[in-house]
């Protein structure tokens, strides 16, 4: 079963694909293994986000969970997983509409066992490490921005930096937008 229906990724995949760069074979026997093909680590990718899996658990013959590790890193460095991440909510705006003028914004922390910049004790978890990640969505529930914290910060002061992070991709909420919180949502969603 694929992770998108073809007619939703292909239009994704021909847009995302005008944005990578051209690969350049430069050694002098031509004799090196051969890339693994840009369409296939990108549907790795997409299963990856909307199974919300691990790479090894998606790896198989055709592309490595280094492989997708390294081409993800790869295109962070250049700007294209932002843009795609613009080209799809655009794509989503366009077909299904997002539902702006309610927003919800909550918290979640989550274990964080081999740390990392943002890791810290967490609260919850006998002071073991974690993260906080804060994350907006919008009335159906697709997510439109997040930031991640350490674990023992409270929420209080994500909001501010969750909202910004929502608004750089798709510009100001609109006018009038009501942003539910933690007691809201769990009442009115």
């Amino acid at each position: 079963m694929p992770a998108l229906e073809p007619y939703l990724i292909e239009p994704i995949w021909q847009q995302f694909k005008v944005l990578l760069p051209e690969r350049k074979i430069d050694h002098p026997l031509g004799c090196h293994r051969r890339r693994i093909s840009e369409r296939v680590v990108f549907e790795k990718l997409v299963e990856v986000l909307v199974f919300g899996c691990a790479y090894h658990r998606i790896a198989d013959d055709s592309c490595s969970e280094s492989t997708l590790r390294r081409r993800r890193d790869e295109w962070i460095e250049l700007g294209l997983m932002e843009r795609l991440r613009e080209i799809s909510l655009d794509a989503y705006d366009r077909l299904i509409a997002l539902e702006l003028s309610e927003v919800a914004v909550d918290c979640c922390v989550t274990k964080a066992p081999c740390g990392g910049q943002k890791a810290g004790k967490s609260p919850v978890d006998r002071g073991k490490r974690g993260i906080k990640r804060s994350m907006a969505v919008d009335a159906k529930g697709i997510p439109l921005g997040a930031v991640s914290a350490p674990a023992y910060r409270h929420d209080s002061p994500l909001l501010v930096p969750t909202l910004k992070a929502t608004s750089g991709a798709l510009g100001a909420l609109p006018e009038g937008a009501s942003v539910h919180l933690e007691s809201e949502a769990t009442t009115r969603f």
